[in-house]
């Protein structure tokens, strides 16, 4: 009998710009080598880990969005770690820090981990309350590598900087660029990617109506899509 691997905690940014083309959307493509979703194009993300978690007691998310981030979870994930991991992993993979000034944040980064330390340095409190949880999935059962992905929704207006200097990416994502949402459609997406840019075009659409989150979740062999 095939084990079944626990998901891993992720989360993913959705980077939405708007321009006289309409609104456009930041993605890039995974490596030929890459052991999850080889070659396809998605948005930034990644595994949450240990920095996030030790830093998320000093922030806070959007308060509409605490109560659904920590639904069906579980406990040891806080809503701000899902939150700092989504930043994190977009300043690793695009160079692009969201976040703001603040002079708090040279004293953070003398004690923060990995990649957190560089982000601090740059004298910005990373912009968890401006970032808003839109859709939640879980890899199914019979992968290989599994994740419990939130993704987040945020206006490019939250990033400290220029939003075309990409040069400062670290190469995990290839052919990086802001993409109109049709032109996305047209490359080699995972199934779920073509399910959030769906859920995205919604909100943009009607952006003052309330909506719920999208779950998207594997039970009993058989797939659900129900809402938090």
């Amino acid at each position: 009998m095939t084990e079944i691997k626990s998901p891993r905690h992720a989360a993913t940014l959705v980077l939405i710009r708007d321009t006289p083309a309409g609104p456009r959307v930041l993605m890039g493509q995974r490596g030929a080598g890459a052991a999850f979703m080889p070659s396809k194009y998605v948005f930034p993300g990644g595994a949450v880990d240990d920095a996030d978690h030790a830093l998320a007691p000093r922030f806070d998310v959007h308060e509409a969005d605490e109560e659904r981030l920590r639904a069906r979870a579980d406990p040891a994930v806080t809503p701000a770690a899902l939150a700092l991991a989504a930043l994190r992993e977009t300043w690793e993979e695009t160079g692009l820090a969201l976040g703001s000034p603040d002079s708090g944040a040279a004293a953070l980064a003398k004690s923060a981990a990995g990649d957190w330390r560089g982000f601090f340095a740059s004298g910005l409190r990373p912009a968890t309350t401006g970032i808003r949880f839109i859709f939640r999935a879980i890899t199914p059962p019979a992968r290989s590598r599994r994740f419990d992905a939130r993704f987040f929704l945020a206006d490019a207006g939250l990033i400290a900087g220029d939003p075309d200097d990409l040069s400062n990416a670290d190469g995990e994502l290839a052919h990086l660029r802001w993409l109109t949402l049709a032109d996305a459609r047209s490359l080699d997406l995972p199934f779920i990617t073509e399910v959030v840019l769906s859920e995205v075009e919604a909100r943009l659409k009607a952006p003052d109506m309330p909506r719920p989150t999208p779950f998207f979740h594997h039970d009993e062999g058989r797939s659900h899509l129900d809402h938090l």
